[in-house]
């Protein structure tokens, strides 16, 4: 058994990526962001549907062709597979943690 909570970095100099389940159909992250946003140029466009949760902390999301999102603890969305999307900020206070649903 593991917790969502446990073995947190102590270095957050990068936004760190864990595996958790990593299957041919499905894959499931951990991601941990301090202060961390998408690069200034580009969008993330995926082959796959992504399915996110905020579990601790808060972000904002800035799609290409809808309004940004603000997530706080709890709350969760869909991102389909090719909508052009980007993290455009996570609180530089306190960790926020994601989990993150490709499907």
């Amino acid at each position: 058994m593991s917790n969502i909570f446990e073995k947190l970095p102590e270095d957050l100099s990068c936004e760190v990526f864990e595996s958790l389940v990593d299957s041919k159909n499905v894959k499931i992250q951990r991601i941990i962001s301090k202060g961390h946003t998408s690069p200034e140029s580009g969008w993330y466009e995926q082959e796959n549907n992504e399915w996110v949760m905020v579990v601790q902390g808060a972000a904002e999301i800035t799609f290409a062709d809808q309004p940004s999102v603000n997530l706080l603890a709890g709350d969760y969305l869909e991102i389909k597979a090719q909508q052009k999307h980007k993290v455009s900020w996570t609180d530089p206070e306190i960790e926020t943690i994601w989990l993150a649903v490709h499907f």
